[in-house]
């Protein structure tokens, strides 16, 4: 199969060279990372958020043309944004909370509160405290005092984590800005899908970390330490997943999940999803799962496939051998078509025509990952919806963004009567502006359990 796939890309014009390099990052996770307590991971968070606001957010005020950035906050109420910009460990704005980020001329950034706490070693504040009119009026007389002639403020339409400023403090902001200056708010919304999307060197350092951690505790749930044939449940699998991720102190961004396909389903070919919840874990079944976790405040998304081998059986079936490989070559097309400039849409355009031309039965529906699991940047396909997505399908690809590369391939198996089946495929991975790499390889081979 891998010579006929490598055969196939060398007439398409795709070198061996880049086939081989693909193929070798598939990776068997057999060990777990040590992870960071709580408090151990104070230091590296705070040099990560440190690095980014001196070095990361000059060059996006840069890029997106702001003088200032005000990022507005009170106690429970905070933008989602303010948890990124602060340093660990911070669980809430204090009472109303005014962060200013302001262009200076040589392009680097000074960053103060106006409030009646300092944040650390990060925000000095420039306010020496008083009433909450007095706060606000701190904050009119420090703009009036650097004259920004474009200051970003977090609304947005079309983008819930640029929408972080409230319509209370928004409404507070108006009141108390001049109308000279009520007149120079903008949205900083490209800005913010920016600083969101884009990964510094220091945490790509750690980000695969993050994942082997993922992928490490799939690998534990899809075996015989967890799964015992004829016994165990699908949600059995998945509060061990769960529970196995809060024993690490790694809390998932949403609750696992798992799915079985199995000899003799009556199966919809044209069903979105293939595979059933609830039921018990039978020899010759196909397991999937789908979990994420943030660590270091990097966060993953994976969904991986298992197989329960039947009495007779020593190995996967072959038929589902040649099904990893297609998927993994659904992946390979996919990633194949990522390049700085094209539009989410655009890479979701050229990966179906490809798929098709090939005959392949594929559904792509790819997002990047940061700060969170469904993080801002360029949608590439929705599993609803495999034209173009408004908005976020035509934001356009950057260097240095992280992506789920998350979609479906289904094809017949020979050894269940040509039943159909769908492998479902999601592996993290980063593009540095000239090609993809898996952030803790990916799978391209099946769990086994016996």
């Amino acid at each position: 199969m891998f010579k006929k796939l490598a055969l196939m890309l060398a007439l398409s014009g795709v070198s061996a060279q880049l086939v081989a390099t693909e193929a070798a990052q598939g990776r068997e996770i057999d060990t777990l990372p040590d992870v960071l307590s709580f408090k151990e991971r104070v230091a590296p968070i705070n040099d990560m958020v440190k690095d980014r606001l001196d070095n990361l957010l000059p060059k996006l005020m840069q890029e997106t043309d702001l003088d200032m950035w005000l990022v507005i906050n009170r106690e429970y109420g905070e933008d989602k944004l303010f948890y990124t910009l602060v340093p660990q460990p911070t669980f809430a704005a204090r009472r109303t909370t005014l962060l200013v980020f302001s262009k200076q001329p040589d392009g680097s950034v000074e960053r103060f509160s106006v409030s009646r706490y300092p944040i650390g070693d990060l925000y000095p504040t420039v306010w020496e405290g008083g009433s909450k009119a007095q706060q606000w009026q701190r904050l009119a007389e420090v703009i009036a005092e650097r004259d920004p002639k474009r200051i970003g403020i977090n609304i947005s339409e079309d983008w819930a984590l640029a929408d972080g400023l409230s319509v209370g403090l928004h409404n507070k902001l108006l009141d108390n800005l001049p109308k000279k200056y009520q007149k120079r708010l903008v949205s900083a919304e490209d800005l913010v899908i920016r600083w969101l999307e884009t990964r510094s060197e220091k945490e790509l350092q750690v980000y695969p970390t993050a994942v082997t951690l993922a992928r490490g505790v799939i690998a534990e749930a899809f075996s015989n330490k967890v799964i015992t044939p004829g016994v165990t449940t699908t949600d059995d699998v998945a509060w061990y997943l769960r529970e196995r991720f809060e024993a690490l102190q790694l809390r998932p961004w949403f609750q696992p999940y798992v799915n079985i396909q199995r000899q003799g389903d009556n199966v919809d070919k044209d069903a979105p999803f293939l595979g059933e919840y609830n039921r018990v874990i039978l020899p010759g079944d196909i397991i999937h799962t789908d979990v994420g976790i943030c660590y270091l405040n990097q966060c993953t998304d994976t969904q991986e496939m298992g197989y329960v081998l039947k009495l007779n059986e020593t190995d996967v079936p072959e038929g589902l051998k040649s099904a990893m490989k297609l998927g993994n070559h659904w992946q390979d097309i996919l990633t194949r078509n990522f390049k700085t400039g094209l539009t989410g849409n655009q890479v979701l355009a050229n990966t179906i025509k490809q798929s098709e031309a090939e005959n392949i039965i594929s559904s792509t529906y790819t997002h990047p990952l940061g700060f969170v699991g469904h993080a801002p940047g360029p949608t590439i396909g929705m599993w609803d919806n495999q034209g173009p997505t408004p908005v976020q399908g035509d934001w356009k690809l950057y260097p240095n963004t992280v992506y789920a590369i998350e979609g479906n391939v289904k094809m017949q198996l020979p050894e269940w009567d040509n039943q159909w089946i769908q492998i479902k495929l999601e592996q993290d991975a980063v593009f540095d502006g000239k090609a993809v790499w898996y952030l803790a390889g990916r799978q391209t081979k099946w769990h086994l359990i016996r």
